[in-house]
């Protein structure tokens, strides 16, 4: 047998040339790097100044929003103190008066003994009732108030018409009472008669308070009766 041939030689593998450029990377190497790290930084620092402005800007306008909101508690709490000063003494004179604050029945019963020996009227009498909120046709901004009125149901008995309305006005100069209503009708009195009344009325008022509105109750309380007398 003859030897084995000897192997072909092997063909060199084919290279492609590399860029120029990549071969002298080395040389901007570091300066790369320099520039990335610098734009990073910078980036960086831009957006971060722009969350720390819009954070500013939030800041300054809740403190704006605030600063308002003081202004316009401050500018409310002068007004209130003026009106104060400006209402006071008329609201201590109405309350004085009895206009507001709880019913005042003694004081009104007391009002008419003195209108009526004051006009030198024979004895009347009276009912008043229960005191219930008053309900207004048109809306009336009281605040935490309410109007109330006790309805009173007057019988009297006059010499002559002028009596009743001066009884109706000695009544009012420290009161706040309303005419609902009157009807005046003739006695049969004997014409001549020194003294005696000729007419008789039957009334209807209405007094008047201004009280706060009364919280609701836990329990139920029974109404007060409807109160008779005379005087």
């Amino acid at each position: 047998m003859s030897p084995n041939p000897a192997p072909a030689p092997k063909k060199p593998a084919a290279t492609v040339p590399l860029p120029y450029w990549i071969n002298e990377f080395g040389l901007i190497r570091t300066a790369a790097l320099t520039l990335v790290a610098a734009v990073t930084i910078s980036v960086t620092g831009v957006l971060l100044s722009d969350m720390k402005k819009n954070d500013a800007i939030d800041l300054a306008e809740h403190a704006q929003r605030t600063r308002d909101a003081a202004a316009s508690r401050y500018a409310q709490v002068d007004n209130e103190k003026r009106d104060i000063r400006n209402f006071q003494r008329r609201f201590v004179e109405l309350r004085q008066r009895g206009l507001i604050g709880d019913e005042r029945r003694l004081e009104w019963l007391d009002a008419i003994r003195r209108a009526q020996a004051e006009l030198k009227l024979p004895p009347l009498s009276y009912e008043i009732e229960p005191q219930q909120v008053v309900q207004l046709e048109a809306p009336l901004d009281l605040g935490e108030y309410q109007l109330r009125g006790s309805r009173m149901h007057l019988h009297m008995e006059l010499l002559h018409e002028l009596d009743l309305f001066n009884f109706f006005q000695t009544l009012r100069e420290n009161s706040y009472v309303a005419v609902q209503d009157c009807s005046i009708k003739r006695l049969g009195v004997v014409a001549g008669t020194p003294g005696a009344s000729t007419l008789g009325a039957d009334c209807t008022l209405n007094w008047i308070t201004l009280n706060t509105a009364p919280k609701a109750p836990s329990l139920v309380v029974n109404r007060p009766a409807t109160r008779k007398g005379r005087s």
